[in-house]
């Protein structure tokens, strides 16, 4: 089979459709900037990965050497004023790349949306396809929101749902929008690579059927076993205004909240069914959303969510340093460490230590954990509550709450990275190290690199909360390992 190239395999829809190529028997490339991000994917060894940027023409050229086809699968949902430019850029490159190294076709995902005037960020993707169709065969497959275990759009109905049962709401509820099954969106780009000769068009797919915004949070409701919510649409709220209350109710960050409220102006439905001419719907029939949703509340009630929309959106770059001891040098910081000893092994208390922010909220005070996401909420941060791509284990990359996975290693280590708004960086970082008695060390340490005056300020004012709160965390955490050691 053809040698196919993936951007965007670290994020939702990329790393759902690696894997089905691979069971197709393509040969996949794909491109990230991290290589790291992918040590814990399951099809890691599978894959030849080219780490590099989108803006480095020499990186993309290597990703398009001997290529068949390449799919284009990132999109920025950034606040930057400029990110309409870096796509537009990232987008020449790839096209020039593409005709360089003799790419025969390539596949991008871009947005349904209606004719006129467009939000920028829909915009931005329309004027993605066009560059890249300029150089090169291009389908351009236009998906509305995107039902799945994990989405963004799904997250952001499900909490829009499930927080309050009388709502209120901007004008846009009553908009009408064409959902689609995330396994259709794989389906048509799986078949993509199936296709006998290239294809130059603009395709929109969709599910069966379309709905207002207030109709998807009721049936989600009804799917979900809660009270249909009542939706009252006020014309007083505006995008903005919308994006804040978004931002609030749901795990989504306020730069994705406002992307996806912009897109949700105007009825955004399918204009033809003119895809089907091209690649059949699935032989057991396109998902409607009631079963969309359904299906995708069984993945996380069994765990096996695949990827989320928080892993694919990291709001911060690595870390420089990295809060490893040989840096601090010369780097004004402060830590707090607590240790404790233990009979559990080492694997029975990194079973419970990965349990942080799940079911067993920080094992101790988790009022004022809530506190403090919703007051980074209030802050324009992501606070609590974005979702655990699973319940009971972590892969690097992963998000928990304001935290995201920055080093991994199997019942050693766990160290993750703060991504809530604070005047500087911060970590919270777990070490096991078994002992010769038997025993093992369990090491907690926060670490804060502060930023300015104000940094100084900021550690200083949660000091006192510290010196409640870790002390407890750790202790619980030892206490839950060695019961769930004696239950054995």
């Amino acid at each position: 089979m053809s040698l196919i190239a993936v951007t965007g395999a670290t994020g939702y829809i990329g790393g759902r459709l690696v894997p089905r190529l691979l069971r197709n028997g393509h040969q996949v490339r794909v491109f990230t900037r991290d290589a790291q991000r992918l040590r814990d994917i399951p099809w890691h060894d599978e894959v030849e990965i080219i780490e590099g940027d989108l803006e480095d023409a020499e990186a993309v050229n290597r990703l398009c050497r001997g290529v068949a086809l390449v799919y284009y699968l990132v999109h920025s949902m950034s606040g930057t004023r400029n990110f309409a430019e870096q796509e537009k850029n990232c987008a020449a490159i790839m096209a020039r790349a593409a005709k360089q190294q003799g790419v025969e076709q390539v596949v991008y995902l871009s947005g349904l949306h209606p004719q006129g005037q467009l939000s920028e960020h829909l915009a931005s993707r329309v004027a993605v396809g066009k560059i890249l169709a300029s150089s090169v065969d291009t389908l351009v497959l236009q998906a509305g929101l995107v039902i799945g275990s994990g989405s963004a759009s799904f997250e952001m109905i499900r909490h829009l749902s499930d927080v309050l049962p009388v709502m209120p709401a901007p004008r846009w509820v009553t908009n009408q929008v064409q959902p689609i099954a995330v396994r259709d969106a794989l389906h048509y780009l799986v078949c993509a690579a199936q296709l006998k000769e290239p294809v130059q068009g603009v395709y929109d797919i969709g599910g069966p059927k379309a709905y207002s915004y207030a109709q998807l949070m009721k049936i989600y409701a009804r799917c979900a076993g809660l009270r249909e919510p009542s939706v009252w649409a006020l014309p007083l709220l505006t995008p903005r205004l919308a994006s804040h209350w978004v931002n609030l109710v749901t795990p989504l960050p306020r730069t994705l909240a406002s992307a996806l409220v912009q897109s949700l102006q105007h009825d955004c439905v399918m204009g033809s069914r003119e895809i089907d001419t091209l690649i059949p719907p699935p032989a057991e029939g396109l998902c409607d959303y009631p079963r969309a949703v359904e299906l995708a509340l069984e993945r996380i009630e069994a765990d096996a969510v695949e990827t989320t929309w928080a892993t694919a959106h990291p709001l911060s770059s690595p870390a420089e340093p990295l809060p490893s001891d040989p840096q601090w040098a010369g780097r004004k910081s402060y830590s707090d460490v607590r240790r404790s000893t233990t009979t559990a092994s080492a694997p029975e208390l990194f079973q419970v230590v990965q349990r942080l922010g799940g079911d067993s909220p920080y094992f101790a005070f988790p009022t004022l954990w809530k506190l403090r996401g919703l007051l980074d909420k209030l802050a324009g941060g992501v606070g609590s509550g974005r979702t655990r791509r699973s319940k009971s284990t972590l892969a690097l990359g992963d998000v928990l709450d304001w935290w995201r996975v920055e080093a991994l290693q199997q019942d050693r280590l766990l160290r993750l990275r703060a991504e809530m708004r604070v005047p500087g960086q911060a970590w919270l970082e777990y070490r096991l190290s078994p002992q010769e008695n038997g025993e093992t060390e369990l090491v907690q340490r926060a670490v804060y690199f502060p930023r300015g005056l104000w940094g100084r300020c900021y550690w200083w004012a949660v000091y006192p909360f510290h010196g409640i709160i870790f002390p407890a965390t750790i202790k619980n955490i030892v206490t839950a390992a060695e019961h769930d050691n004696q239950q054995v």
